[in-house]
């Protein structure tokens, strides 16, 4: 079953699961925000802007670099060009993660420079909730046969069927379930930025470390996830998804490295 049926209205499980991720995860924001700056209101103030500007991000990144499933349907980026309005009808193709974050967190700086807010503080108190959303949303691929990996016989494997399965692989059933890997690390990502936010290191965390902690840890699994990804998004001849990662990883680990040392010193 794709979904849930209400008349001639379907609601399918990946978008059922991306929206209950979104809802947890700002609900856990706003717990956060209650908890650092004794109200909710930020969080209802920015959600809906960041979520906007996420979107538009994830949806541009995908239309810019592809992935091997989408141009082998013929949705490339000169498609999209070609047909503009098949940039804003987003049930075609799919989304970014790295554009979601380069567009929320550009909103996110504008937003806090142009009213006055503080960025890192509240950038940590969203990041838990980023991570919950990511791991539960995350579990929509499985329904929509999408984000596996290479082929396996690990007992864990998922069948894909023929349908979902890209060019060269059309005989190969059950494959690494590249989603659920991401999903559990990604929900250790949550757990640990809440033990981090209230255990005894708390008391040593400048604002912006439990966010750039969520950049590092999801950075580094994406690029050792993008090793096992057959799906990949290639620009000139470079797994463009990857190296955004890696950089991503280089940049927010570093910062949080200076901060240590800064501190120390």
């Amino acid at each position: 079953m794709d979904g849930i049926s209400l008349g001639p209205i379907l609601l399918r499980w990946n978008g059922l699961l991306i929206a209950l991720g979104i809802a947890c995860g700002a609900l856990l924001a706003a717990f956060e925000a209650r908890r650092r700056f004794q109200e909710t209101e930020i969080i209802y103030y920015l959600f809906v802007p960041l979520l906007i500007w996420a979107w538009i991000g994830a949806r541009l990144w995908h239309v810019f670099t592809p992935p091997l499933s989408s141009i082998q349907l013929g949705l490339t980026t000169r498609h999209y060009l070609s047909n503009p309005l098949d940039i804003l009808a987003f049930w075609v193709g799919g989304f970014g993660i790295p554009g979601a974050i380069l567009g929320g967190a550009l909103a996110l700086w504008v937003i806090s420079r142009r009213d006055k807010l503080p960025f890192w503080d509240i950038a940590d108190a969203f990041a838990p909730g980023l991570a919950l959303a990511h791991a539960i949303g995350r579990v929509g691929n499985y329904f929509n046969q999408e984000l596996y990996g290479l082929p396996t016989t690990l007992p864990w494997a998922v069948l894909i069927e023929p349908e979902h399965r890209l060019q060269g692989y059309e005989q190969i059933e059950y494959y690494h379930p590249l989603f659920a890997y991401e999903s559990l690390l990604v929900l250790g990502c949550a757990v640990m930025l809440m033990w981090l936010a209230r255990g005894r290191f708390s008391t040593n965390l400048t604002p912006g470390d439990l966010f750039l902690t969520y950049l590092s840890f999801y950075s580094f699994i994406r690029c050792l996830l993008e090793i096992l990804r057959l799906d990949i998004a290639l620009v000139h001849a470079v797994n463009i998804n990857q190296l955004f990662f890696a950089l991503l990883f280089l940049l927010s680990a570093g910062i949080l490295a200076y901060r240590r040392f800064a501190r120390v010193l």
